[in-house]
């Protein structure tokens, strides 16, 4: 007898995973590819969308054709502010450029000269200024400096709704995709912001829908619900929401480190928005106050130089523990990025490197509290780290402070976003695991 499942596509930029979850949420298959970059016109290197195309068509026949497993829906959860602009035969008419790519600064002056200045566009549309991470200005680039193919475009599809796009064939605009610092939607009226029709930048978005709408197609002799994709940030909030009913901060930490208050919908201010403040809209389209920190980012490129200058393995950090002793030593001396010779050992510099960073994360986090707020929870790559967890609770003595666990978090985010269109089980058990500090 085969297994039912669903199938969910959780596309990182470093790695590509497959997954097949039972109706228990457990992980019966998975796979996993990092993919070559290629570069874009101007050579900035970028996701290869051929590449990363023809391996989630081919992964998705493999599990197809299994005969111990029944597929009864599909999903996708993937990185955001990544457009794939599509013609009308539904082909890539552009790289898919990548959003660390900087932007013209002539061109982002115009923009906001003609839309009422940084300051005031960034609170309506609850989004720092952010270059190409603000995926729309994509568009307005397009438009001004790439006329003909902009013209070319029939569709732009934020990358979790291209690979939905990939097996239904029908484009949509996914709310979680269109409310993460994308420039397009206007907080404060709930709809595109006006420079979309005046730069005729919606006729190039898919209609709207919320998270939790699935198309049915069929597939051999299986017919599938498929979800139209959600933003990872969103999908990883929604096995904490479905577990947790006391006010909480999810604190997801990977290559950018992302305070999550589900809990308050205060409007950002301007200091906020300087500070890398800003809004999500959770996969039923509430607003999710959020901060982000490049913490990951910094982390991998500063303890790398660390084991490099020290002569010790790139993981060496996994061995540091929380020394109560030498952190009061360190924590009244500024930490210096990539300096190193005024430590004894690598144990040592990484220690102040972690106080640095977490003092950095505090600040961050410090943006999205509010006065209801209970916990902290933190999952992602430091949530398995001691070191940064134990300063991270120093920091917060009034709030509870947890090491999290979902396995595979954004996956069955995912999947629990259309659990009522695969899924018979009415009682989900609460999948977050919880260590306390």
């Amino acid at each position: 007898m085969s297994i039912p499942v669903i199938a969910i596509f959780d596309i990182g930029k470093t790695n590509k995973k497959l997954f097949l979850f039972d109706e228990d949420y457990h992980i019966r298959f998975e796979k996993s590819i990092q993919l070559s970059e290629t570069k874009d016109e101007d050579g900035f290197p970028c996701e290869d969308i051929h590449l990363l195309t023809g391996w989630v068509k081919q992964s998705f026949n493999e599990v197809v054709s299994k005969p111990d497993f029944t597929i009864k829906a599909l999903n996708v959860s993937a990185y955001g502010a990544s457009f794939v602009h599509i013609d009308e035969s539904g082909k890539p008419v552009t790289p898919l450029y990548n959003y660390l790519k900087p932007y013209p600064e002539a061109l982002k002056q115009k923009f906001y000269d003609q839309y009422g200045g940084e300051s005031e566009f960034a609170k309506t549309t609850a989004s720092p200024v952010l270059g190409n991470l603000n995926s729309g200005m994509q568009l307005y680039w397009l438009k001004h400096q790439k006329p003909d193919i902009f013209k070319s475009i029939r569709y732009s599809l934020h990358l979790p709704e291209y690979i939905s796009y990939l097996f239904t064939q029908n484009p949509v605009s996914g709310i979680t995709s269109i409310g993460c610092h994308t420039n397009l939607w206007d907080f404060t009226r709930n709809q595109y912001h006006q420079w979309v029709s005046k730069e005729e930048v919606a006729d190039k978005l898919a209609p709207v829908f919320p998270a939790y709408k699935t198309v049915t197609k069929t597939f051999g002799k299986q017919t599938i619900s498929v979800g139209i994709g959600l933003h990872d940030s969103s999908a990883a909030l929604i096995p904490y929401l479905a577990g947790f009913t006391e006010s909480f901060v999810l604190l997801s930490t990977g290559t950018w480190c992302i305070s999550l208050n589900p809990f308050n919908s205060t409007p950002l201010t301007a200091n906020e928005l300087e500070q890398d403040s800003l809004c999500y809209l959770s996969y039923q389209g509430n607003p999710v106050k959020a901060s982000r920190l490049f913490a990951g980012q910094w982390h991998e490129d500063e303890t790398l130089k660390m084991a490099a200058h020290f002569k010790v393995t790139q993981d060496s950090f996994k061995k540091v523990k929380y020394n109560v002793d030498l952190i009061k030593k360190l924590n009244s001396i500024a930490y210096q990025q990539g300096h190193f010779t005024n430590y004894t050992s690598f144990d040592e510099a990484y220690t102040h490197f972690m106080i640095d960073l977490v003092n950095r994360q505090v600040t961050s986090t410090k943006f999205v509290l509010n006065s209801d707020t209970k916990c902290i929870f933190v999952d992602g790559g430091f949530s398995h780290n001691p070191l940064y967890m134990n300063l991270l609770a120093r920091a917060f003595p009034n709030l509870k402070v947890f090491a999290a666990s979902v396995a595979q978090a954004t996956a069955i985010g995912a999947a629990m976003a259309i659990h009522n269109d695969w899924n018979d089980k009415k009682n989900l058990a609460n999948l977050v695991q919880l260590i306390a500090m």
